[in-house]
């Protein structure tokens, strides 16, 4: 079984309960001594086993590897890594049964997170995942009072566009917001507006 690690949290004495998105699947294993174990971090993509309670308690993990990706040494790349994966375990929580897109999405971004700006490649993959639930609200007018935007926008929490002044958040180029939503890729935007979706993103999904 192959997948990232989204969550852990601690059981007793030195057990951890790790929360892992596979390919089509969120589970939630025991650990025994995972406390002691350095490959459990958030956001690692890990190998390992599992095996079933006897008494139908939680499987357990076992024989766990690292896949291992050439910028888990940058503290800068890491922290922008795990502060993005930590947002699907609240999202997904619910979900038992899943389509590989969330798994695919995450693989491909680890793959070349050295290669680009990690919070652009952060945001266009938000960008993507709204857009493959549904949830991406391009169709010109503010959420809150109906009116057909202007030049200028603000941003809520999931990308949903408003009047600035009808959320007391910061102006953003109406035609540069649509064109992300458009094409999910940044090289047009500048490093500013960049902070800004980043900032939005970490509100949660």
């Amino acid at each position: 079984m192959q997948g990232f690690i989204i969550n852990i949290r601690k059981a007793k004495n030195e057990d951890v309960i790790v929360t892992v998105l596979s390919k089509s699947s969120i589970e939630s294993y025991w650990r025994f001594f995972g406390a002691r174990h350095s490959i459990l971090q958030v956001g690692n993509f890990i190998d390992f086993e599992i095996e079933q309670d006897r008494s139908n308690f939680m499987p357990k993990m076992r024989r766990l590897s690292h896949i291992s990706f050439p910028w888990i040494f940058s503290a800068n790349h890491l922290l922008i890594w795990q502060n993005f994966i930590k947002l699907f375990e609240p999202h997904l929580k619910e979900a038992t049964q899943l389509d590989s897109f969330y798994f695919d999405l995450l693989l491909a971004l680890a793959k070349k997170w050295d290669r680009q700006n990690p919070k652009r490649l952060a945001v266009e993959a938000y960008v993507k995942l709204l857009a493959h639930e549904g949830r991406l609200y391009d169709n010109g007018f503010c959420y809150i009072c109906e009116e057909v935007l202007g030049d200028k926008v603000g941003l809520m929490r999931a990308y949903i566009p408003a009047h600035p002044h009808c959320i007391y958040a910061n102006a953003l180029d109406k035609n540069s917001v649509f064109e992300l939503f458009n094409t999910k890729s940044t090289i047009k935007l500048e490093d500013f507006i960049i902070d800004e979706f980043y900032n939005i993103l970490l509100k949660g999904f």
